[in-house]
């Protein structure tokens, strides 16, 4: 099957998202140009260090005096996903950059191989018309600060952690370890 490419080159939206219950929460990587709307479905864990990263590298632009908007003028996202919700397929990985020259952050992920691994961009040709389908988004710092934001939100928004041993816990409460195996609620 030939590679499918998702070039977003600003798109007007691009934000992390969740649909489910805490605990049985499916994550997203939602772009939108128009009436164009592409979802990828990713892991809590990618999400997180995702807008980790992104925070790291806007600090890291701040502190060489690039200038960075502090403040979105449109306001925080907290917004739900837009519909239709499809996944367009499954993030094996995902990269992250910045293009100096054009001033604009740049996020790519790429979907897994048929065995479900992480593809390594550095070994994936994109010319290569049978390499894995690809999002690729491209906006400015301003946006990607609101990206983070938005992302810290929907990773801390899932169940609290028990006090004892950090761990999820379900409403039910849980087994915890640190309790040598009895109920936490």
């Amino acid at each position: 099957m030939p590679r499918r490419r998702y070039i977003f080159d600003p798109p007007e939206r691009f934000a992390a998202g969740t649909v489910g219950e805490p605990g049985n929460r499916t994550f997203f990587l939602q772009a939108r140009e128009g009436t164009r709307v592409i979802s990828v479905v990713l892991e809590k864990a990618q999400v997180a260090v995702l807008a980790e990263r992104l925070a790291v590298l806007l600090a890291e632009l701040e502190r060489r005096g690039i200038a960075v908007d502090a403040e979105d003028p449109t306001g925080a996202d907290t917004s739900p996903l837009d519909e239709p919700l499809v996944e367009a397929f499954r993030a094996g990985s995902l990269t992250l950059g910045w293009d100096g020259g054009a001033g604009v952050v740049l996020v790519e992920a790429r979907a897994q191989d048929e065995n479900g691994e992480a593809i390594d961009p550095d070994d994936d040709d994109d010319e290569d018309e049978d390499g894995p389908d690809l999002l690729r988004v491209r906006f400015s710092a301003t946006a990607a600060r609101t990206f983070v934001e938005r992302a810290a939100r929907v990773v801390a928004s899932g169940r609290p952690p028990c006090p004892l041993c950090g761990n999820p816990l379900d409403p039910q409460g849980h087994i915890c370890p640190r309790r040598n195996g009895h109920y936490v609620n």
